[in-house]
């Protein structure tokens, strides 16, 4: 075999360039014919003084010889050869009928993937028997292919690949949309991550008949770029995608923002700054996420903001045009639930259910019912109806909540009584600042930092004959009535709702813990932080990605918890990696070589997946070549 180099012209442009294509010659009849094996694309990047040596160690690797690789072969010519051997026997070999049929997923770079999974019966397999030396046994380029089936059942249900060509992208983009979301939620990271992991670790180029390997990176970058410019049409059609799916009931609507840190500085991003860090990351610049969820745990809306943005003010800008049923009920933590948005709620016919910002607690336990939380342990709810009968409040108290308050005031009261005696103790040392001003100044940052626990303690200074000089400090401690000191356990839920019991409030305001939930999932399980892009829509981009991917990965979980499969993404993840396509070469008896390639044979917490969804548990089905 050798490389030929052609002269081709586009047809739409007219533009003449090179392109490559590996070619065999063959005697047929009384005359030598060329057939081309590989069509190499016009990018192929090794050096024409190096096509012998290519072409040499491919007929080798073909060919199952038993030699070692040549010396003189550099590096990027042996992946390349392994890259063409491994396609050659991919397009090239016979497909065997096996116990599960492979699933279809056929296309190319230039065509979108189809994603029409065959999972059909098991059918009897065919018997091939090959006398082989067993000696010869190499197995080699292991692929992961468990979790890339799942990501492409997930699309399939949800019809993305058809959402995508109905929003004008054309097939070489949706191929590539389709690797970096999958890697996402295979191997979280960034888009460098992304690429390496679709060229060098993942079988999905397998799957969609697609060659990842000589992707260039920029083409992940661009797909970041595309999907950004359509999120919006994107969100809503996969929304109510989904909706049909799980027929889901959408008048419960959860918001709640999180945020995310840039790995160095990042002038050129306007929503890139610095503020509160959920992370502790408040070294860096920041970018905040927001969700809108659906009471089942679905992304209806996302939007990015600044990272210092006030959670207060983004309601408005996500809820509009969400086209929320009229009456959707609007649920959300204290940060977002200030006046002017629940103003805002009432004039625009939201029902809401949010976290109280008052600040005096209270409770009577006479007035309580008891409500059985899902852990077994108890929640006391007081609901009280407004003078007005336009709201009501629902005051809660829980044990468990209470030790740990109880616990928090115990060391916040430790410390802010270590920090006092402190600052008594260095007035009977020399040469340290006993000026009454500067250490009323002292004592007044010592209260700002301690939390809000300065409040239950009256303090005085005493000072000698000229009244500037401190000689001592005592305090005492007199806990304000309605506060954490004295109503450890208790918060406030307020809503319009007002004829729901106490039970159904409560259990409706619970379900933001799935919204927190999704969160953690984002963070921990799909790689949302940090950030490593410097221009504004591309890390727009990579956080749209996560939010699709984590869709993806909500309808699989969803699927899978109907049939009593309750695991986290990473737990699935971490189970489905198990399974790979590898590739078995012998040497047959009659010196020619036996290429064998499939998937290692489920295990059986893979195969209960596979089950669960009606998916082939042998991805890729089996391919094999006589050479």
């Amino acid at each position: 075999m050798y490389i030929r180099r052609t002269h081709t012209n586009n047809s739409a442009t007219g533009e003449r360039y090179f392109t490559y294509r590996l070619v065999k010659s063959e005697r047929v009849g009384g005359t030598t014919r060329q057939s081309t094996l590989l069509n190499l694309g016009r990018h192929f990047a090794i050096e024409q003084d190096h096509w012998p040596t290519l072409c040499a160690r491919v007929d080798e690797i073909m060919g199952c010889q038993l030699t070692l690789m040549p010396v003189e072969c550099p590096l990027a010519v042996e992946r390349e050869a392994q890259r063409i051997a491994a396609l050659l026997l991919a397009r090239q070999g016979t497909a065997m009928a096996s116990p599960a049929p492979a699933s279809e997923t056929a296309s190319s770079a230039a065509d979108a993937p189809s994603l029409t999974t065959v999972p059909g019966a098991p059918t009897a397999s065919v018997s091939d028997i090959q006398s082989v030396d067993v000696a010869s046994l190499e197995l080699h380029r292991p692929r992961s292919v468990g979790v890339e089936q799942l990501g492409l059942w997930a699309m399939q249900q949800l019809g993305f690949i058809e959402l995508l060509t109905s929003l004008g992208i054309n097939g070489a983009q949706r191929t590539t949309i389709i690797g970096s979301i999958i890697a996402r939620m295979a191997a979280p990271g960034s888009e460098l991550a992304a690429h390496r992991w679709l060229g060098q670790t993942s079988g999905l180029g397998e799957l969609l008949d697609v060659d990842y390997e000589t992707l260039p990176l920029i083409s992940l970058y661009r797909a970041s770029d595309v999907l950004w410019k359509r999120h919006a049409a994107l969100e809503h059609s996969l929304f109510a995608k989904t909706c049909d799916l799980f027929n889901l009931d959408t008048t419960v609507t959860l918001y709640d923002l999180t945020n995310t840190y840039f790995e160095g500085e990042v002038p050129n991003n306007s929503k890139a700054h610095r503020g509160r860090s959920k992370e502790k990351r408040s070294d860096c610049p920041l970018v905040t996420l927001g969700l809108v969820v659906d009471g089942s745990g679905f992304v209806r809306s996302s939007q990015t903001f600044a990272g210092n943005v006030a959670e207060a003010g983004t309601l408005a800008t996500m809820l509009t045009g969400l086209n929320a049923p009229p009456g959707a009920l609007v649920v959300m933590d204290a940060g977002i639930a200030s006046e002017v948005n629940i103003d805002w709620l009432k004039s625009h016919g939201y029902r809401y259910l949010v976290v109280s910002r008052e600040r005096t607690r209270q409770f009577n336990p006479e007035q309580a019912i008891d409500i059985e939380t899902a852990t077994g342990d108890t929640v006391r709810g007081q609901k009280v109806l407004a003078e007005d009968g336009q709201e009501v409040r629902l005051y809660c108290y829980s044990q468990a909540r209470s030790q740990k308050e109880e616990a928090m005031a115990k060391r916040f009261c430790e410390g802010f009584e270590a920090a006092l005696g402190a600052i008594a103790d260095g007035l009977s040392r020399p040469r340290t600042e006993k000026r009454i001003t500067k250490l009323w100044e002292r004592i007044g940052r010592l209260k700002e930092k301690a939390h809000g626990i300065g409040q239950h303690y009256h303090i005085e200074l005493q000072a000698d004959e000229s009244g500037t000089i401190a000689t001592a400090l005592t305090w005492t401690k007199q806990a304000t009535e309605g506060s954490l000191v004295t109503h450890p356990g208790v918060y406030c839920l307020r809503s319009n709702e007002t004829a729901w019991d106490a039970e159904k409030l409560w259990r409706t305001y619970i379900m933001l813990t799935d919204l927190e939930a999704v969160f953690r999932s984002l963070k921990s399980e799909l790689g949302l932080r940090p950030v490593f892009h410097h221009k504004e829509e591309r890390a727009d981009g990579h956080l749209f990605i996560t939010v699709l991917a984590y869709q993806l990965v909500q309808i699989i979980r969803c699927r899978l918890k109907e049939s009593g499969i309750d695991l986290s993404w990473n737990s699935i993840r971490r189970i489905m990696a198990g399974q790979c396509r590898v590739t078995a070469s012998f040497r047959r008896a009659d010196g020619r070589a036996l290429h064998v390639r499939k998937a290692t044979r489920a295990e059986p917490e893979q195969l209960a997946i596979y089950r669960t969804l009606n998916l082939d548990s042998a991805p890729g089905g089996v391919c094999k070549m006589i050479v």
